[in-house]
């Protein structure tokens, strides 16, 4: 019986059994896997092996998939797999993509085999949405899975190759298959990805085993920079070069005792910072302990952090510590040390520099060892002109200075920040969300952000809770995200990619302990890191 691709359906494929609720196909076992899954498999695949291992092994694994269903496929439909085509309706079928347009042709005198536009493209979106726009084509298993089903229906070998992609900033995907030996010296580039026979396989394993041993032999290190592939504590990300070279500062400065003032502006995470060198410092072990200094009056203040005897004023019923003891052999964060009164600056800096306190109401001076880290959005020094803070404690509090910078100098961190609050909200809310949808990554990339990471929390905060769908759209961002206009780039945006590159390179050699955890977070060979240094002049 000839069968016609178009008219086949999931229906005369899959049976469920009535005994134990298998499913088959062709009678075959299958499973079921979440779409979310095989993203987050590609994610770790890329941080695991890198970019070429990963697609190493999904082009493969497409390969294999394709060739498996074909050989299925011709016991059952042996006209239609014998006409060597079909592969495009079994991407539909499969759920991998939507095919829109597909040409076929004789594979001969330089005419594709096959061609075909591809939208909705599952690898494309789930690379998107868990890692961001690529510099190449990212739909490794459906290449394979062409190249694997068609290779079997011609029983020679068939090839093909995404040349444009939505995962690199292409409308649509497009691939196009030949035979091999009409694809030519153009194919040499891809042939890795589909064969290792040219390579001893043990080899290839022990060189994975041994890249992996490497990972967990620096994890430690790495954890006090990235807990979780670049992010060092729940919804802070670490990725562009400026936040590498702050955070590299931070390590240093956590391992002395110095007072540290932390400065930028409102909401973008400057208590994560100091959190972050208190984990990374000999006192991780012991108390950190906060204090918003803008909330709360002088007398409460004063009565918070230096703690008061029974009957110092009414109300005080009993004796109690303030936060300098609660704190002691551990930090205490000062947040807002810009909104306190002239009379509690006098206070604070004496104990600063004495090391002791006396509770309110008591003569009794009591001795305590704390780091402090204050943090302020306000220009101090501008206010030390003004008569608004006192010089002493500006130079007792600034020995080190970390400037967090906004989140709209850090694009690359945006992204995965925005990724991390949505598994988090989706968690609280129990919503299953895939992603983040095209036009909601390009919102998020082109917009400045005024509020930091905080309104960016927020707004996933708001998207989660008003989606409609399985995906984050523009429109269940905050409308002025949703509506902002992308700018224009401009001369400062079109660097040199030598130039962003030796940058980035070079944050991350300073970011890290040694030249081998550098270059596996970069993904490069220690060698090839080295030639670069060099390059660079650093080496």
């Amino acid at each position: 019986m000839s069968v016609n691709a178009e008219n086949l359906t999931l229906k005369e494929l899959l049976t469920i059994s009535p005994t134990d609720a298998s499913i088959r196909f062709m009678q075959e076992r299958v499973l079921i896997f979440d779409n979310l899954v095989l993203g987050l498999l590609r994610r770790e695949l890329i941080e695991t092996l890198g970019v070429d291992g990963a697609r190493r092994v999904l082009t493969r694994f497409g390969y294999a998939h394709g060739w498996r269903t074909a050989k299925m496929l011709r016991s059952a439909f042996p006209d239609w797999v014998s006409e060597g085509h079909g592969v495009e309706h079994l991407h539909r079928l499969f759920g991998f993509t939507n095919a829109v347009e597909v040409k076929l042709g004789r594979g001969v005198e330089g005419e594709p085999l096959m061609e075909g536009t591809m939208l909705h493209s599952y690898e494309a979106e789930q690379h998107l949405s868990l890692l961001g726009p690529s510099d190449e084509s990212v739909c490794w298993t459906l290449v394979g899975f062409a190249s694997g089903y068609e290779s079997y229906c011609h029983g020679r070998e068939v090839y093909f190759v995404e040349d444009c992609c939505c995962g690199s900033g292409a409308s649509a995907c497009h691939i196009v298959g030949r035979f091999r030996e009409e694809w030519g010296e153009t194919l040499d580039p891809h042939l890795p990805y589909f064969d290792l026979s040219g390579r001893n396989l043990q080899l290839e394993m022990m060189e994975q085993c041994q890249a992996l041993q490497s990972r967990v032999e620096s994890k430690e290190s790495e954890l006090a920079l990235a807990e979780v592939g670049g992010y060092f504590s729940p919804g802070f990300v670490v990725r562009s070069p400026k936040m590498l070279r702050l955070m590299a500062l931070a390590r240093r400065v956590a391992q002395v005792d110095s007072s540290i003032l932390v400065t930028g502006a409102s909401g973008v995470g400057k208590e994560h910072i100091s959190r972050f060198v208190h984990r990374c410092s000999p006192r991780r072990d012991q108390p950190f302990v906060t204090v918003n200094c803008g909330a709360l009056s002088e007398t409460l203040l004063e009565s918070e952090l230096f703690g008061h005897a029974r009957g110092a004023f009414t109300g005080a019923d009993s004796a109690r510590a303030g936060l300098f003891e609660e704190a002691n052999g551990g930090t205490l964060f000062l947040d807002e040390i810009g909104e306190t009164s002239p009379a509690m600056q006098v206070k604070l800096l004496r104990a600063l520099q004495e090391k002791e306190v006396k509770r309110v109401g008591e003569n009794r001076v009591r001795r305590f060892d704390v780091r402090i880290i204050a943090a302020t959005n306000r220009d101090l020094e501008a206010e030390v002109e003004a008569g608004s803070f006192r010089l002493d404690l500006l130079y007792r509090l600034k020995v080190i200075e970390l400037d967090v910078p906004p989140l709209a100098q850090r694009g690359e961190d945006i992204l995965p920040m925005a990724n991390q609050f949505l598994e988090k909200f989706s968690r609280q809310m129990g919503r299953t969300l895939t992603g983040l949808s095209k036009g909601a990554i390009n919102q998020l990339l082109g917009y400045h952000w005024p509020g930091n990471v905080r309104e960016l929390h927020n707004a996933m905060e708001r998207a989660v809770a008003l989606s409609q769908s399985e995906w984050i759209e523009a429109e269940d961002l905050p409308k002025e995200v949703a509506k902002a206009e992308q700018p224009p780039a401009t001369s400062d945006d079109m660097r040199p990619m030598k130039e962003v590159e030796r940058e980035h390179i070079l944050a991350v050699v300073e970011a890290c302990d040694s030249k081998k955890q550098a270059a596996d977070a970069l993904q490069l060979g220690v060698a090839t890191l080295y030639r670069k240094l060099k390059e660079y002049g650093v080496a």
